[in-house]
């Protein structure tokens, strides 16, 4: 997108850009809103979560060394030009997750309990889209390549996710058919039958019993929820969507096979990048895969999915291809890095004003090791981030070096380094006011600018 000059009057926020072979909606400019420009706080803030799924090859993955001059390890190579705008965090882990297996990124986002008698909790991107709502059309997005959503309600329900890169596309940028009376005429059914059945649960719930009072009541909240995204659809309908080229939207509405990951992928990023710069939400989560399966990456002859080659046993072809897959992945992982990189709005680069989580909930998937998480925080310089160095909360007095690989995965060697830190450090700066988040003791201060 060409650079644009500053204008002396109001830029209608509907206004279409046309060139270099792209028309779409401009993304929000300091000339749409005049007022209010020298007013950081109103300014986009965005953030962005992104799953993978079996954790990865610790041997390979590993760096002893921490702070500024730290070497990146092979599967981080393709990070390198991106070294002063990410910060790769070593020794953390969920404690409510620690012995569990397969649903580690059940509470990736949430830091809640997990167990038969427990209810998992809201997701920190939840929280964001409560405070980012109002100001876009979409309050978050939810993919997953697999179907599982890493996004959880307030009440800890976990929200439908899209996999299909075109299904993505068309529900943000395409006009559904019939227009805009008959869209309206089936959002005010949806409300009058979103009122009729409050109103029948309420009158209800004086007949049960506690046990089933807190059944309804989770319900309930889930059908608030529904009442409230519907309402927000309804005052979004005569707000046009972002106009975009016919050869843009063949690159990005369309289904792409995970036999092309490396396509699949990008496409997603780019539909990402695509819905901040036009500011259609501010707020996104992506699982690249499910913690029982993981994709397979054919395209460089890695052949079995994640979750086998996480269970190596030692096998040195299995191990290496698991590498393969680690490097890939975070290859695809440092494409968005770029395109939130070249693509700007009013306040520069999307990456300065975007914070981006990647990682997984499990690090030793050989046998489920799920402390010592590979995690990796990109971007949000504009929103008082900091990035270049390695942050290991490994090394403390009594660490023993990282040649007893195996055994950190499972016991945390610092009970205080927590993923909660990071994700209450990464609210707070979404303006989320809150001094705590699941079971967090503190933010993140190494990264804060």
């Amino acid at each position: 997108m060409s650079r644009l000059r500053s204008h002396s009057w109001l830029l209608n926020r509907r206004h279409v850009l046309r060139g270099v072979g792209v028309s779409l909606a401009l993304p929000l400019l300091d000339c749409m809103r005049p007022l209010l420009a020298a007013d950081k706080a109103v300014r986009p803030k965005r953030s962005v979560f992104i799953y993978l799924p079996n954790g990865v090859n610790t041997v390979a993955y590993e760096m002893p060394t921490a702070g500024a001059d730290y070497k990146m390890s092979k599967p981080l190579a393709a990070l390198e030009k991106h070294r002063n705008v990410i910060t790769p965090i070593s020794g953390l882990h969920h404690p409510h997750g620690l012995g569990h297996h397969h649903n580690c990124s059940t509470i990736w986002l949430t830091g809640g309990k997990i167990g038969p008698s427990e209810r998992n909790t809201i997701s920190v991107d939840q929280l964001m889209a409560q405070v980012t709502a109002p100001q876009t059309r979409y309050s978050s997005i939810e993919m997953s390549n697999q179907g599982h959503s890493l996004a959880y309600s307030a009440d800890g329900i976990q929200l439908p996710a899209t996999g299909s890169p075109g299904v993505v596309f068309r529900d943000m940028f395409t006009e559904p058919q019939g227009g805009i009376a008959k869209q309206r005429r089936g959002l005010q059914r949806r409300e009058s039958i979103l009122d009729a059945v409050l109103e029948e649960s309420n009158s209800l719930g004086n007949q049960l019993g506690k046990d089933d009072r807190g059944r309804l009541e989770q319900y309930l909240t889930s059908v608030r929820e529904v009442e409230i995204r519907t309402q927000r659809a309804d005052k979004w309908l005569d707000t046009p969507r972002p106009k975009v080229d016919p050869g843009v939207q063949s690159q990005l509405n369309r289904d792409i096979s995970l036999e092309r990951l490396g396509e699949y992928l990008r496409t997603m990023y780019d539909i990402m990048v695509l819905a901040f710069q036009t500011d259609m939400t501010r707020v996104a989560t992506f699982s690249t895969g499910n913690e029982g399966q993981g994709p397979a990456v054919p395209e460089i002859g890695v052949k079995q999915d994640r979750h086998s080659l996480s269970h190596h046993n030692g096998n040195p072809k299995l191990m290496q291809d698991l590498l393969d897959s680690d490097a890939f992945n975070i290859k695809q992982f440092s494409y968005f890095l770029d395109r939130l990189s070249e693509v700007k709005d009013a306040d520069g680069p999307l990456l300065d004003t975007t914070m981006a989580l990647f990682g997984s909930g499990m690090a030793y998937g050989h046998s489920h090791g799920n402390a010592s998480l590979p995690i990796i925080l990109a971007g949000g310089t504009q929103l008082g981030l900091k990035h270049g160095k390695h942050v290991d909360f490994n090394l403390v007095k009594d660490f023993k070096g990282y040649d007893k690989l195996v055994g950190i995965y499972f016991n945390p060697v610092n009970s205080k380094a927590v993923l909660s830190n990071v994700l209450l450090t990464m609210a707070q700066k979404m303006d989320v006011k809150t001094e705590k988040f699941a079971d967090s003791n503190g933010v993140i201060s190494e990264v804060l600018a």
